[in-house]
C-alpha cells in the first residue's frame, strides 16, 4: 500500500495523469469536428430528401397538424355521442294503416299511424274520415304500450312501427 501511495506521489504519476487529459482532450476535439461533420451532412441530406426544403420543419408542420387534426376528431367524436344520443329520441318507427272506417265512403281515407322513437315510445293517431266530418284522435304510447283501448287498426298500425328494425 505504502509503494501505491509512493507512485501516486511521484512525478511519472502525474506526468502520465497529464498526457491521458492531453490525449482525451485530443479526442474530445477530434469528436466535436466529426459530430459538426455529421450534423454538417445530415442537414444538407435533409434539404436533398426534402427537395429544398428542410425535412425537419416539414416533419414538426405535418406533427403539427396531425395533432390539431387529432383535437379535430375528438371534437367530432363528442359532438357524434351528442347527436346519437339526441336522434334515440327522434321518430325511428312508423307504422300507418289505411281503412275505410264507414261502409259509405268510397276509398279507405281512414288511417291509423304509429310514430315511435327507439325507445318505442311515441304516439298513435287514428284519422276518421266520413263524408260530413273528420276526426283525429291521439293516444300516446310509452314503452310499446297504450294505456286506452285500441281499435284494430291502431293495433295493427303499433305492431307495424314496433317490428321495425332500428338502423344502426
Amino acid at each position: 500500500m505504502e509503494m501505491i501511495n509512493d507512485f501516486i506521489k511521484s512525478d511519472i504519476f502525474i506526468i502520465i495523469v497529464a498526457i491521458i487529459n492531453i490525449l482525451l482532450l485530443i479526442l474530445y476535439f477530434c469528436n466535436l469536428t466529426k459530430l459538426k461533420k455529421i450534423n454538417k451532412n445530415y442537414k444538407r441530406f435533409m434539404k436533398k430528401l426534402g427537395n429544398g426544403n428542410n425535412i425537419d420543419e416539414m416533419l414538426q408542420k405535418y406533427i403539427n397538424r396531425v395533432e390539431e387534426i387529432s383535437e379535430d376528431n375528438e371534437k367530432i367524436i363528442d359532438f357524434y355521442k351528442q347527436l346519437d344520443k339526441r336522434v334515440s329520441l327522434c321518430i325511428q318507427k312508423t307504422g300507418m294503416i289505411r281503412y275505410s272506417a264507414f261502409k259509405d265512403t268510397g276509398s279507405d281515407l281512414s288511417f291509423a299511424l304509429a310514430l315511435l322513437n327507439e325507445k318505442n315510445d311515441g304516439v298513435l293517431l287514428n284519422g276518421i274520415y266520413s263524408r260530413e266530418m273528420s276526426n283525429i284522435y291521439a293516444k300516446q304510447v310509452e314503452e310499446g304500450k297504450v294505456k286506452s283501448k285500441l281499435t284494430e287498426e291502431e293495433k295493427q298500425a303499433l305492431d307495424i312501427a314496433l317490428n321495425v328494425t332500428s338502423q344502426t
